[in-house]
């Protein structure tokens, strides 16, 4: 079970130490990276949360919460910005469970699907999605990353 916790002051530097597996840093990027991210592009609605494994932080999820759509600039309204699992901590079911726990908060807010994108490479996260029920939508973003879409009403 994990629970998404706010990032405050207190656990700030431990959620920022997390770090993906040597090789996956250019599919994900960093909790520091995707934090600039956010500052930077406030009008992308970023909803961002501390994944937590009991006390442990171990991992960071962050979306566009509910934003009007500005393609290719910003894809929504609700858009899986940033999965991060560390890589002391992946394999354990964490990140599945982290989609299934947003699914049903974006759901509660009316959402009928969630999309997010990523690299299309080998290594990369394409298998993970594929098997939580992402599909391709058939289109790229502007870094040319496949956006795919998870019908809320299927989950």
């Amino acid at each position: 079970m994990v629970t998404l916790l706010e990032i405050t002051d207190e656990n700030r530097a431990a959620v920022v130490a997390l770090r993906v597996a040597p090789g996956q840093e250019p599919f994900v990027g960093s909790v520091r990276d995707a934090l600039a991210d956010a500052a930077q592009y406030p009008h992308a609605k970023p909803w961002y949360r501390a994944i937590y494994a009991g006390d442990e932080p171990v991992g960071f999820v962050m979306l566009s919460w509910n934003v009007s759509p500005q393609p290719p600039d910003i894809i929504g309204p609700w858009f899986l910005w940033k999965l991060i699992i560390d890589h002391r901590y992946q394999g354990r079911g964490y990140g599945t469970e982290t989609v299934r726990q947003v699914t049903a908060l974006v759901r509660a807010e009316g959402a009928t699907q969630l999309l997010t994108s990523y690299v299309p490479e080998d290594g990369g996260p394409a298998g993970f999605y594929r098997r939580l029920g992402f599909v391709p939508t058939g289109e790229l973003d502007r870094s040319g990353e496949v956006i795919v879409r998870l019908v809320l009403s299927e989950v």
